[in-house]
């Protein structure tokens, strides 16, 4: 399989199996997408007609296996069968309480359900961590996300689970990773100064524009928070870019600002330099969903954020979008890419009161508690559903060209749009092909 795509002035054509990535010009782009669907034994018949110097080429590059070269479908699929997966990362609820009111919260204003009220005590997070390491196998690096709600509302106790686990490290042979996710409101320069020190990560959320964040992102009176965090986000922000440690500010674009390149080109400007603005997952009566009607406009408004940062990128001044920064030197392993978060296998969300979900996004909803931290993991339907969800086992990602790429998909969103998580949301499965698109169009820039 190949896809072929132009973007601004260049003509892209992926070879999906192997990952090779060609420029073309004008003839062989027409040609070539007149072959997209063609079966192996057609090719020489497809290659009949076309011009001797670029069937040549074209037959050169597909014996070499850099064009239209064979699925690995056989291959991944004995691993899959036959992987024993370990959990190596945990979503750590801290709090089911919030300071803010964001109108497109997934989780009801941050408190997810009004049966799991409250904060996570010192004794359930001591427990998941031990949890985690005893689950983890021989995995050496584990990942532990502080989550909320808002978790800085209880940062001492999160605090004392950073220690905790430093403790543990030798004794237990393991290595945490800890990062915390915030809205930044509670932030101080002491915590901003313990950040740095002990967090490996941390993800800010902003919207952008003043008007656009202030929109959606609600204190409890009802009025925007811009003004609030924008100064101790962009505080902590300075001082992770300084040192070089790692962050990100993270955003959620709606229907209400469609032209969204002007908010991840808003804190570009105010000087972030890792930024993800991510589009609104919302039911679709809402005022502020997106609509498949949006479609082009987004569409255009991605490839004109990438133009735009290859921009600014060349007049050394460069940021990095998450959606748009792939590796297609190396990256991950072609079992990683088909399998890809991991959630309910390697990946799971634990409560204030230690319940346990297969990730955050599926917390609340009782259909979906696969234990808790005294029982350990129970539901195991779930848990094997949930490691068998791969693109090969969704017959909507076997038939598409970027199954590589996003891997799927989102499984909570999936699940919450078409009631299975191997039936791919569409316009979430539409938005991530173009972000790849430009991705990859950025990636080919930056070759020249």
């Amino acid at each position: 399989m190949i896809h072929c795509f132009s973007i601004m002035s260049r003509n892209l054509v992926l070879d999906v199996e192997s990952g090779a990535l060609h420029q073309v010009d004008d003839v062989t782009m027409a040609v070539l997408s007149s072959m997209q669907n063609a079966c192996e034994e057609n090719l020489s018949q497809a290659l009949h007609d076309v011009p001797s110097e670029i069937s040549q080429e074209i037959r050169a590059l597909i014996d070499a296996g850099k064009l239209f070269s064979k699925p690995k479908t056989s291959v991944v699929h004995e691993h899959m069968k036959n992987r024993k997966p370990v959990v190596k990362a945990l979503c750590m609820h801290m709090a089911h309480e919030c300071n803010l009111r964001c109108v497109y919260c997934f989780a009801g204003d941050g408190n997810y359900s009004l049966t799991d009220r409250g904060l996570m005590s010192f004794d359930v997070g001591k427990r998941a961590l031990d949890f985690l390491v005893a689950q983890s196998g021989t995995r050496r690096n584990l990942e532990i996300d502080f989550f909320g709600g808002e978790p800085m509302m209880n940062f001492d106790v999160v605090k004392a689970l950073v220690a905790y686990g430093r403790s543990i490290e030798t004794k237990v042979g393991k290595k945490f990773r800890f990062t915390l996710t915030t809205n930044g409101a509670l932030l101080t320069d002491d915590a901003i100064h313990y950040i740095n020190e002990h967090m490996d990560n941390v993800v800010l959320s902003l919207d952008g524009r003043p008007e656009i964040n202030d929109r959606m992102r609600l204190s409890h009176d009802g009025r925007g928070s811009y003004a609030q965090v924008f100064p101790k986000i962009k505080k902590l922000a300075d001082t992770r870019i300084l040192n070089q440690m790692s962050h990100y500010v993270r955003g959620t674009f709606t229907r209400h600002n469609l032209d969204f390149v002007d908010d991840v080109l808003h804190m570009a400007d105010e000087g972030f330099k890792n930024i993800s603005i991510e589009p609104v997952v919302a039911p679709p009566e809402t005022d502020y969903a997106l609509r498949e009607e949006d479609l082009p406009t987004l569409f255009k408004a991605y490839e004109t954020l990438a133009s735009a940062l290859i921009k600014r990128e060349k007049e050394g001044n460069g940021v990095l979008f998450f959606h748009f920064e792939m590796n297609l030197d190396g990256g991950p392993c072609i079992a990683k890419r088909v399998t890809g978060c991991g959630a309910g296998s390697e990946y799971l969300a634990v409560t204030p009161s230690g319940k346990l979900y297969p990730c955050h996004q599926f917390v609340g909803d009782e259909r979906f508690q696969v234990g808790d931290l005294e029982t350990g993991v129970q539901q195991r339907e779930y848990t094997k559903d949930f490691k068998n969800c791969h693109v090969y086992a969704k017959p909507e990602c076997t038939r598409c060209w970027a199954r590589y790429y996003c891997s799927g998909g989102c499984m909570a969103t999936a699940y919450y749009a078409n009631d299975s998580i191997l039936k791919p949301d569409k316009m979430s499965c539409e938005l991530m092909r173009k972000r790849i698109e430009c991705a990859l169009y950025i990636f080919a820039e930056r070759m020249d």
